[in-house]
């Protein structure tokens, strides 16, 4: 079988060779369509690494630097899907090198890390419209972020030349409302089968997560209402996207982390 650990070192020094790329063309205003192909590459490789160790242990690995990494590739890629139509390419500088990090985490503890059996498709479809909606959720939240400093600068005179290659206020708050609605969506899927399949939801080893996620949901439903009613945008729509993802990310990892990586070496 092809080497694993050669697959995704490849994929790691793509990931930092299109963010650097990425940060040049940023800077000097040229073209992203190299670091963009560099970013393709590397998430192919990094998906294939996914796919042929998934082949190996015949299961998945639901460890937490292993999941970090499965939805880090998943990020990059939905960026990169969506920088097809939308100029979003510029979140890579954040996103890559963040799925580089993640992957080399996966590389070094993967040993440590458990599996579990085969589930059925109710469970399967809970598990994926959560990944799924949590990185689309990250993303949005990170575009929340570049949207605030966009906001902050703009109001300088004048605005850093770096603020002026970024799309309109208007183009980045449309983008990070259409990300939010789909991430919603996903997300009341993700928590509508978790309730409908899974016995033990408010089990005191999955309690926290539900709540998290549930108000989570809630802050993020609030944002698209508001939106839709009274017009909320800026500094509003950036807090709750902020506060929204930080309940998913503390739902999603916060126990894991906890579990498998501090206590799990004490």
């Amino acid at each position: 079988m092809m080497n694993l650990d050669l697959l995704a070192m490849l994929s790691f020094c793509t990931y930092l060779g299109s963010t650097l790329w990425l940060i040049k063309a940023f800077c000097l205003q040229q073209k992203k369509c190299i670091a963009v192909y560099f970013a393709w590459f590397a998430v192919i490789i990094h998906s294939l690494y996914i796919s042929l160790f998934f082949v190996q242990i015949q299961t998945l690995d639901f460890g937490f630097f292993s999941i970090a990494s499965m939805i880090s590739a998943l990020v990059a890629l939905l960026l990169l899907l969506a920088s097809l139509s939308k100029p979003v390419e510029t979140l890579g500088i954040i996103i890559f090198p963040l799925a580089a990090i993640m992957l080399g985490l996966d590389i070094v503890f993967t040993d440590d890390l458990p599996t579990v059996p085969n589930y059925s498709w109710q469970m399967n479809t809970h598990i994926f419209s959560s990944v799924i909606a949590f990185s689309l959720l990250m993303i949005a939240a990170f575009q929340a972020v570049f949207l605030a400093l966009q906001e902050k600068q703009l109001r300088c005179h004048p605005p850093k030349k770096f603020i002026l290659s970024l799309p309109s206020l208007q183009t980045m708050e449309v983008l990070l409302f259409q990300m939010i609605s789909v991430g919603v969506l996903l997300l009341s899927i993700s928590l509508v089968t978790g309730i409908l399949f899974i016995e033990d939801l408010f089990a005191q080893r999955l309690v926290h997560k539900t709540v998290l996620s549930i108000l989570a949901w809630v802050i993020f439903s609030a944002l698209l209402i508001g939106r839709l009613q009274y017009g909320w945008r800026g500094q509003t729509a950036v807090k709750f996207t902020l506060s929204g993802f930080l309940l998913l990310l503390l739902g999603y990892f916060g126990s894991k982390l906890v579990l498998e990586v501090i206590l799990g070496n004490v």
